[in-house]
């Protein structure tokens, strides 16, 4: 186990970790450094939880997607931020869309959900902005939630996990500094009335398999 001796340090192991997100469709998809992206996200409203409830920032710091995408582009990209778009904000052209939905934080049966589905209005979001652009679908969460009604609409479906007081590391992959490396460690299903589901099962029939993720070549 490695531990942070300073703040400078924690960001940097932060990032590290972040930067491991799951690509699990979608390995033809890029976005630009020049371009204009529409940013939508609840994770202004998931960070603000993170910070109030876990603390997980060394020194209260840190950074999020949102901040990681405008360190990361090209001057002359324009990124347009919305937490959640209506019909007005969607009629403007763009080239992509970054997407970030999820789950709030929590500890232990405060998490319990028999559903498992992703918390409103991110399904909601997702539909209507990828029908309605080239869009990447980033997942904040600590498990597989249900994805499947969605991923026809997605160019690209990205796992985040829980990527901490870093945002920074999300971005690196996502435009392509470096590359998607993470595999599943356990198995995604379709639908919670599979579950349980494990490797071996009579009827094992998984969205994505234990072990599964795409794989890509970073410029760094």
């Amino acid at each position: 186990m490695t531990w942070a001796t300073s703040a400078e340090d924690g960001r940097s192991h932060g990032k590290e970790a972040a930067a491991t997100p799951l690509l699990v469709s979608g390995a033809s998809f890029s976005v630009s450094l020049a371009a204009t992206v529409h940013y939508f996200t609840l994770e202004t409203r998931i960070r603000d939880q993170q910070r109030t409830n876990l603390r997980w920032d060394v020194d209260g710091t840190g950074t999020t997607i949102l901040s990681g995408i405008e360190a990361t582009i090209d001057p002359s990209t324009q990124v347009v931020y919305s937490e959640n778009p209506d019909s007005s904000v969607l009629a403007d052209k763009y080239d992509y869309a970054i997407v970030v939905v999820g789950e709030p934080p929590y500890a232990e049966t405060f998490g319990d959900n028999l559903n498992l589905t992703i918390p409103a209005p991110g399904p909601s979001v997702i539909q209507s902005v990828c029908k309605a652009t080239k869009c990447v679908v980033v997942l904040i969460s600590g498990r597989p939630l249900v994805v499947e009604p969605y991923l026809g609409d997605m160019d690209a479906f990205v796992a985040a996990w829980l990527p901490g007081s870093e945002g920074q590391g999300v971005a690196d992959v996502l435009f392509g500094d470096y590359g998607f490396t993470g595999k599943l460690s356990r198995t995604w299903f379709k639908s919670v009335d599979q579950l349980p589901m494990n490797v071996g099962d009579k009827h094992y029939d998984p969205l994505f398999p234990f072990g599964f993720g795409l794989t890509t070549k970073g410029l760094k």
